[in-house]
């Protein structure tokens, strides 16, 4: 019984974390392969970046670390809206009005607890629609089978790669603080955050970010859309 009871002053209360929950209708294959391969490993490094790193008192890391993930999710925003608008600018110099409907489109719900998770969901909206753009111009026979196909594939592993970079980079640090002796912090800190004690397996080679059902450019038939 005394045992029982030590163990039960040891526990400390999880954290009460503020969280919105936004839900969106994404259509396009692509950005639904984004979420499913790369959106949740990705949603619990941007917050043990933004949030449990702090905790255990690395402030100069968290700087470091969040200035670099927003530069480059910034880079990839820019390349993703120029791409778009030059789309779209195609589409209107070919007098095209119609917006395709897609045959599967997904609900998702994104669980907002940290501002460079929302500035992620943001690429994955837009490209979203970039895609939605750019099947509207193949469905038209303005750019051909081989040009599409290969830029669907091109513009998921952008993100897919930027996912796994910021993934990488919170695991080294979080391996750098726990060999700097705040192992049982940054445990703490986790659980108490509802994140697992250690983080998740992460790939080293960006392109295995891809699942086994994932199609190449060389092997994507466009009749399986």
């Amino acid at each position: 019984m005394a045992e029982i009871q030590v163990r039960e002053k040891s526990k400390r209360p999880h954290i009460s974390r503020p969280i919105f929950e936004r839900t969106f209708n994404i259509n396009s294959e692509q950005a639904i392969r984004v979420i499913r391969n790369s959106y949740n490993r990705l949603m619990v490094s941007l917050y043990a970046i933004d949030v449990i790193l702090r905790i255990i008192g690395r402030e100069e890391t968290v700087d470091e670390i969040e200035s670099i993930v927003g530069q480059m999710i910034a880079e990839c925003a820019e390349q993703l809206q120029q791409e778009k608008l030059r789309l779209e600018k195609l589409k209107a110099d070919n007098g095209i009005t119609e917006t395709p409907k897609y045959t599967h489109p997904r609900e998702f719900v994104a669980k907002i607890a940290s501002p460079q998770i929302a500035q992620f969901v943001e690429l994955i909206r837009l490209l979203d629609q970039l895609m939605i753009v750019m099947d509207t111009l193949w469905l038209c026979q303005v750019i051909s089978n081989k040009h599409c196909i290969d830029a669907r594939y091109q513009w998921q592993q952008r993100l897919q790669r930027l996912a796994n970079k910021i993934v990488t980079m919170e695991r080294h640090a979080h391996q750098a603080a726990y060999e700097q002796g705040h192992g049982e912090e940054l445990r703490l800190a986790r659980q108490e955050s509802g994140l697992l004690a250690e983080p998740g397996r992460i790939y080293e080679d960006e392109d295995s970010m891809v699942d086994d059902n994932e199609l190449s450019p060389s092997s994507e038939k466009v009749g399986d859309r």
